[in-house]
């Protein structure tokens, strides 16, 4: 009798290509005019918006970590709940608890290692491809929230503190992730290090974006409807995922 092969673990998240990243951009800056357009625009205020958006993110969660198999419109439906709840969860800390962005911004990175230092402790490994369990899941899930509600922060404190604006944070992050694709092919940094870091700045630079898109223009943004650019960047990513198949990445232990 032979010896039965062990089953390969089914990892439920998408292999990390270029359209990784240009779904996730247009993910993180969703999150930004779709969470103002509800706490503001709908005039709900942050606290209940981030109640509405929790409910929705804790939803996609469950379903993404039950699921038999990748789906990439519930991946991607869960991302998009953690950059919404991420952007009002964010905004109810530095505005209404008065703590300011450099204050949320410290707090949620401290939230954000810690759960990344737990993680690695408690499994081995943070990387993509090891995350094949719903232990991973959990904790690839929360990092990922900390990780989208510290970028909010962080682009608002860049923007507007730091006085660099829109247009002059959205080109800091983007030559911060310039920096990560080179390190990537002429260093020996880990490709998981890199990915994280690349995963916590593509939020600020959404957030900086959507910002720029729907602000007024005496704020030095273009005054767009949130309710329209957010229904833009929402058929941008549906096309993507449509058009492009994802396969999801593959499992290492």
């Amino acid at each position: 009798m032979t010896a039965e092969k062990p089953a390969l673990a089914l990892v439920k998240v998408p292999e990390v290509t270029l359209l990784f990243w240009l779904i996730k951009i247009a993910a993180t800056t969703l999150g930004e005019t779709g969470g103002d357009a509800v706490s503001m625009s709908m005039q709900l205020g942050y606290l209940v918006g981030t109640g509405i958006f929790a409910v929705v993110f804790l939803a996609a969660v469950i379903t993404q970590i039950k699921a038999k198999t990748f789906h990439p419109l519930l991946y991607w439906t869960t991302i998009v709940a953690t950059t919404t709840v991420g952007t009002t969860l964010a905004d109810f800390c530095t505005r209404s608890l008065g703590i300011g962005y450099a204050g949320g911004s410290c707090l949620l990175l401290l939230l954000l290692l810690g759960s990344l230092f737990v993680w690695k402790r408690s499994l081995g490994s943070v990387s993509v491809a090891t995350i094949s369990t719903p232990k991973a899941e959990l904790f690839y899930w929360v990092t990922i929230m900390f990780s989208q509600t510290l970028g909010t922060a962080l682009g608002d404190w860049t923007a507007d503190t730091a006085g660099l604006g829109y247009t002059g944070a959205a080109l800091l992050f983007g030559a911060l992730l310039v920096a990560i694709v080179i390190a990537h092919y002429a260093s020996e940094i880990s490709s998981t290090v890199l990915f994280w870091l690349a995963f916590i700045l593509t939020r600020p630079l959404g957030a900086v974006v959507g910002d720029f898109l729907d602000k007024p223009h005496a704020q030095g943004g273009l005054a767009l409807s949130r309710y329209s650019a957010s229904a833009a960047l929402l058929a941008f990513m549906a096309l993507c995922i449509i058009m492009f198949r994802q396969r999801p990445a593959e499992a290492r232990h």
